[in-house]
């Protein structure tokens, strides 16, 4: 083992170079475009999806400690990282067929769908399509709970945003973040951060065609009005689903409401409010998003699918909201 892999055993953090050593990028060719992935350890699967504009690297924080009991397939999902970026279908309900297709190839029948931000509405939509193929469903600083989004993001999906990207990679830019990440952390404002992070999600785009793809997924899930879709309206289908959901408490992004919100909407969900963290939970503190994840995936059992069980629940319909106390 390397001195880098027992840092992180220690609980340390690879840095990005000494994360693609460890857990070095695969890839397979799938309806003839690559898709690239993390696969390492063994035990029972994982699969865990990046957000918007990040890649498989964004679990170099926990990886490393949770490939120790765990298989975790860490995608890179199309158009990002090291995956092909065509002129294609990057709905949240395409990456999730995508997801379907990627396990198949590689003989995976059942994974826990961990996903963060993009990447949690991506699982839940996973979740909703091949319930045959999932055993627990974890959701970090998640989006598609609600139609309401931050104004960055509503900014990002602009016309002409991807123009802008070169210029947030400058190191003027990033040196201005910082410093703006800091005056933001002392007015206890959120967005201070992962200000840096956003800068560093969006800046590291390398080309025109990586910014394009990026482009085309903020603008296939959110417009002016805020997100296109909800999960809430399908939220009950995941009753007897062991659910786990993770967020920041001074999320800019996706603020923490949404947290609430589908905890509500979900039976017998556990939601976990890191009060110091922002959207990258996993980021801000590993040793706590480790403890919690673990702490579920040991305590829970996975779910058994049956066609029977999906149809009755499929039937029964979503409840309807409980009156308000008079």
């Amino acid at each position: 083992m390397s001195p880098d892999a027992s840092d992180a055993d220690d609980g340390g953090v690879l840095d990005e170079e000494a994360f693609d050593r460890e857990f070095p990028v695969s890839s397979h060719v799938i309806h003839g475009y690559k898709r690239a992935y993390r696969l390492a350890g063994s035990g029972p699967v994982l699969l865990m999806i990046h957000g918007i504009g990040d890649s498989s690297a964004t679990w170099r924080t926990v990886m490393p400690q949770l490939t120790r009991d765990y298989t975790v397939l860490a995608p890179d999902l199309l158009g990002h990282g090291a995956s092909a970026k065509p002129r294609g279908d990057y709905s949240v309900a395409g990456y999730a067929n995508a997801m379907r297709d990627l396990l198949t190839v590689l003989d995976i029948d059942k994974v826990t769908v961990v996903g963060h931000s993009l990447g949690g509405g991506v699982a839940a939509q996973f979740a909703y399509e091949y319930p045959d193929r999932f055993e627990r469903l974890v959701l970090v600083s998640t989006g598609g709970v609600s139609r309401t989004v931050s104004p960055l993001l509503r900014l990002a999906a602009a016309p002409g945003v991807d123009l802008m990207m070169p210029v947030l990679s400058a190191a003027p830019m990033r040196a201005g973040g910082r410093a703006v990440g800091e005056v933001l952390r002392f007015f206890g404002q959120g967005l201070g951060i992962d200000l840096e992070e956003i800068l560093r999600v969006f800046g590291s785009l390398p080309d025109a065609e990586s910014r394009q793809a990026i482009v085309r997924t903020l603008r296939a899930s959110i417009d002016w009005h805020g997100q296109v879709i909800t999960m809430l309206d399908r939220a009950y289908l995941v009753q007897d689903v062991p659910t786990l959901l993770i967020w920041g408490a001074k999320d800019a992004i996706i603020p923490v409401h949404h947290g609430y919100d589908a905890h509500g909407a979900m039976p017998g969900s556990r939601l976990e409010v890191f009060e110091d963290a922002a959207h990258f939970p996993h980021h801000t503190d590993p040793d706590r998003f480790l403890r919690v994840l673990r702490d579920f995936l040991t305590t829970t059992d996975p779910v058994e699918y049956t066609p029977e069980k999906w149809r009755e629940i499929l039937r029964a319909g979503r409840p309807e909201p409980e009156a308000a106390a008079v």
